[in-house]
Formats: structure tokens, sequence, C-alpha cells
């Protein structure tokens, strides 16, 4: 059964999302700057989930929520944000926090690029023009062969935003039928044994502190997830997808804080260009949502 729209209560939920999963980010760039290695950060981000979400519905006597007639749609989310992860984590160890993130920015650019290819959407001249406007941005703060971002860690900041591009439509159709829970649950259940098979490469001791940054990380993964898709819920990705721009200030506050980085004259430029494609594309598909039923939605990561 298609859930009840509730717009203000998932945009309440989205800006909560975008504030942990911005304190996330953070510490994965910092757990890895600790001295962990990147595959087993990753690994850890999912073990808490499936046991946080597994041992408190037992507790309430619910595991049968968790039950799911679409194992083989869950399988094929956990790979494709298994993918994912690596490029969303991956870009704000190799970039600073504020670029990586605004690189994010491109998902509403490459859902309309995929939805063109892949989908056979029509899609007007505002939104192609919305496209040029965001990789405009794209250029101006990569700057390539001027700038102080790295060609790889460019590519991996746009691979980030192109991989949730591509999760989008699966998670919005995963919410028609399944509970967030569940859809958060699957995800770590199925990837974490596939993620554990790079653990006898890069497993190593840690100190108390690491394992703190470690399960930490864990379990604001769990909860981002959990908002993130309870969002997709209750609101269509067109509303909603005005929050995220939230986490460039997160970004900025937190590289300031931490890593003493403030954004350069050029992401102040880019940013706003990315933004504006984002929020034209969101209205374009505001008023086409209007006069036809909801259309897929963002994920998470």
């Amino acid at each position: 059964m298609q859930p009840v729209q509730r717009p203000i209560y998932a945009l309440g939920l989205r800006l909560l999302a975008t504030m942990v999963l911005s304190s996330l980010v953070a510490l994965v760039k910092f757990t890895a700057g600790a001295g962990v290695a990147f595959p087993e950060i990753l690994f850890w981000r999912q073990v808490p989930t499936v046991f946080l979400i597994f041992g408190w519905l037992a507790l309430r006597g619910e595991t049968a929520r968790l039950r799911t007639a679409r194992l083989p749609d869950h399988f094929r989310r956990a790979m494709l944000g298994m993918t994912g992860m690596f490029f969303t984590f991956g870009a704000p160890v190799l970039l600073p926090l504020a670029e990586s993130t605004t690189l994010g920015f491109t998902t509403p650019i490459f859902a309309v690029i995929l939805s063109a290819l892949l989908l056979k959407e029509r899609v007007g001249p505002v939104r192609w023009l919305a496209v040029a406007l965001g990789f405009a941005g794209v250029l101006i703060i990569a700057q390539p062969g001027h700038s102080h971002i790295p060609p790889f860690g460019a590519a991996v900041g746009l691979g980030a935003g192109f991989m949730v591009a591509l999760i989008s439509i699966q998670v919005r159709d995963l919410a028609r039928t399944e509970e967030s829970l569940s859809i958060v649950f699957w995800f770590a259940a199925l990837s974490a044994p596939i993620l554990a098979l790079g653990l006898p490469f890069y497993a190593s001791a840690h100190s108390p502190f690491q394992w703190l940054l470690l399960i930490g990380g864990g379990v604001l993964g769990c909860i981002g997830q959990i908002l993130l898709t309870a969002s997709l819920r209750y609101g269509q990705v067109a509303s909603v997808i005005v929050m995220d721009y939230s986490s460039l200030v997160w970004a900025t506050l937190f590289g300031w804080l931490v890593w003493d980085q403030l954004p350069p004259a050029a992401t102040w430029l880019g940013a706003p260009a990315i933004i504006a494609a984002g929020g034209v594309i969101a209205w374009r598909e505001h008023l086409h949502n209007k006069a036809i039923s909801p259309s897929a939605a963002s994920s998470g990561e």
C-alpha cells in the first residue's frame, strides 16, 4: 500500500538526516586520518546497523517486520549502495569536506541525464539548461589543470553524485512496499558479508579511540539511513531534496573546526551554480508531479 504523503514531516526528517549524515562523512574522514583502512571503515559502517535494528525489533517482538518478498530487489540495492558508499565516503577522504559535498550536489543533474538515457523520458530545454549550469559550476570548482583539487578526487566526488542518482529509483520503488527499517536492515545485512571479504587484507589492531570512531560511524550511519529512507517514504524527492543543500553548511563548519580548511573562492562561485541547477530541476519535477503520480526518489549513503 502506498504510504500517506506527509510533506512537512518529510522535510523535517530530511533536514535531520542531512545533519546526521554530514556528521558521519566528517567522522569517516577523521577515522581514515586516524589510521584505519578505508575498506574496514565501510565494513564497520554497516555492521552496527544489523545488530541495532534486529536487536531493537527482537526486544519488541517485531522481527516479522523484516520479512520481505523482495529479497532480490534488496540485494540489487545493496550492491549498488555498497558501490555508492565507496564513492560517497571516498570523496571526503580525498578532498576537503566542502568541495566533496558540493560535488555530491550533482545528483539531480545526473538524475536528469539518466532519466533521458535509461527511462527514455522527455527532458525539456529548461532542465537541459539546468544540467549545463550545474556542470559549469563543477568546472568552476574543479578548474582542470589549475586547481588544488586532485583530478581523481574530483572524479570520485562526481561518481558519488552519479551513484546516488542511479540508486534513486530503486529506493523509491522499495519504499512503496517496504518499511524504512527493512530497507536499511537488508542493505546492511547483505553488504556487510561482502565487505568482510576484504578484512584479511586490511584489518589491523585498533586503539580504544579508533574503535570508538568505528562504532560511532556505524551508529550515525544507521540513524541517518533510517531518517533518509523515511523522508522518501513520506515525501517526494522533488520536495525534500532542497534540505540536502544544508549539508554544505555542516561540511564548511566541520572543515573549519576540525581541519582548519575553508573553501576557496572557486568553490563559493561554483557551488551556487550547482545548487541553482538542482533547485531548478527539483522545481520542474514538482510541477511534473502535480500532474501525475509521484515519481522515483533519491537514496542515501
